[in-house]
């Protein structure tokens, strides 16, 4: 069971920002790191089978694994492209429908430049799921809805439960033929970025707790367990960023 660490998650952001500002060494490795890991756990999660340590040599000395599939080695190049996007829009106060397009293109485009960045033009379903997901003459304006109420949503919440409910309405509306759960944690982790807080890591170690909780959210209409779910995430990447910093002082 996932506990809601809000309170704990503020702490812990205090005791992070004492550290700040950091050296632009420090943050160039930080950003490094979580490249790496960011770009392995969110592929694990959807099957890709290039371990942490191939994803590592692929990113940072472009070199392709022998007997693993081409399409593990893009959905790598991709995320890793995607990842360095959200630095560049961390500064912003907004999130934009552009943005998650782009966020989108850059992930699939090696994999299929057509439906980069591109809503899907199909119906499709989530294996081992019950829920119904929208036809997809439905997701244009869904999007459009999703994306204007983003900033009305960012001033409610607080900045975890606003990351974790991007990341739930985005697969919920499931915009995008692939790469759908992809790119609602790179959304997710702008969010996080632009409220101050560091890349959040989702284990594939707790991939079963983690389509449970999106499961429950999408058909029984209840968001607390996948917000709780989330905000234990957040707290454990908080410790793992803080034990980085302390090592790199």
């Amino acid at each position: 069971m996932y506990d809601n660490r809000i309170k704990s998650i503020n702490e812990y952001k205090q005791k992070i920002d004492n550290f700040r500002p950091l050296s632009q060494h420090i943050l160039e490795q930080l950003k490094a790191y979580y490249k790496v890991s960011l770009t392995y756990t969110s592929n694990a999660i959807e099957g890709n089978s290039l371990t942490e340590t191939e994803t590592k040599i692929i990113i940072e000395d472009g070199i392709t694994i022998g007997g693993k599939p081409m399409k593990d080695h893009l959905e790598v190049i991709g995320h890793s492209e995607a990842y360095d996007f959200l630095f560049e829009l961390a500064n912003n106060r907004k999130i934009t429908e552009e943005e998650i397009l782009k966020l989108h293109h850059l992930f699939y485009k090696s994999i299929n430049e057509q439906k980069a960045g591109v809503y899907r033009d199909c119906n499709v379903i989530i294996t081992g799921s019950d829920f119904e997901l929208p036809k997809y003459g439905q997701v244009p304006k869904l999007m459009k809805d999703f994306a204007n109420n983003i900033l009305q949503m960012k001033e409610k919440l607080h900045p975890v439960e606003f990351a974790a409910r991007l990341h739930l309405d985005l697969v919920t509306i499931h915009p995008f033929v692939d790469g759908n759960g992809r790119t609602a944690r790179l959304l997710m982790n702008l969010a996080l970025l632009q409220a101050g807080y560091n890349i959040a890591i989702i284990s594939p170690v707790v991939r079963n707790d983690y389509i449970a909780a999106l499961k429950d959210a999408q058909i029984n209409k209840n968001d607390t367990l996948f917000i709780n779910f989330i905000s234990e995430m957040v707290l454990e990447s908080q410790k793992d960023y803080l034990r980085l910093i302390n090592a790199l002082i």
